[in-house]
């Protein structure tokens, strides 16, 4: 059966009305969520790495401890596999930056003031030299520290893990505040906690470099930087 042919009156209403149903689908499409291109590509620039923009930003920092900017170029942040985790590196930067800063300030102080009382052996100005003349003159003052140091691993170390098995315990925190800094106002205990990390990844830097140059010249680190000065200047 063959349906007769439309007429040009009829055909004129029919062209209309697929015109505008076309006219309705384009408006539509055009009030239709974005394309996930776009928002994809948002969420890749919210990832990036503050320290290192041209990086994605390693996915355990977020910016919930105090000094983390993203920079993890080595990826460590991510181990977790051989008894190693973010936790026990945290630890484990907090300590050597508390140690560090001592081990520079101690480093300057002798050099600009002279050995303790009991080490007047060390009268060289190079610390990497004084340690040597300790060790021949009061070689129990070395065994003494080396006993101290390792109750402290000792004591650090059970801190360590069980802070790690409970999560009561955030890394490097011992409850020493008997001036009650970290007390009050949180904004300023962020601030202190903050400065004391960037000042321990100074400090590692600096006492790194005096022990190297100390190998090398065996100069005392303000004896090389006078020395440097006084060479250099113009």
């Amino acid at each position: 059966h063959q349906f007769p042919p439309l007429t040009p009156h009829q055909q004129h209403p029919t062209m209309m009305k697929i015109a505008s149903l076309a006219l309705l689908a384009g408006s539509a499409a055009a009030f239709a969520p974005a394309a996930p291109a776009a928002s994809t590509s948002v969420a890749l620039n919210a990832e990036k790495s503050a320290a290192l923009p041209f990086l994605n930003r390693p996915p355990l920092l977020d910016g919930s401890m105090a000094g983390d900017v993203g920079f993890d170029p080595l990826g460590l942040s991510n181990i977790d596999d051989v008894g190693i985790d973010l936790y026990w590196l945290r630890e484990a930067e907090v300590k050597h930056g508390r140690v560090a800063m001592l081990a520079v300030t101690g480093f300057i102080q002798v050099e600009c003031f002279g050995p303790a009382p009991g080490c007047e052996a060390a009268t060289a100005k190079c610390q990497t030299d004084a340690f040597w003349q300790i060790w021949n003159s009061h070689p129990q003052y070395i065994a003494a520290a080396l006993i101290g140091i390792t109750f402290i691993e000792a004591v650090s170390g059970i801190a360590t893990t069980s802070g790690r098995e409970s999560g009561d315990r955030a890394p490097g925190d011992f409850g020493l505040d008997p001036l009650g800094y970290m007390k009050g106002d949180p904004v300023k205990a962020q601030r202190l906690q903050a400065q004391e990390i960037a000042n321990g990844r100074l400090a590692m830097w600096a006492a790194s470099g005096l022990i190297a140059q100390g190998c090398m010249n065996h100069m005392g680190g303000v004896e090389a930087m006078t020395s440097s000065l006084n060479d250099n200047m113009f």
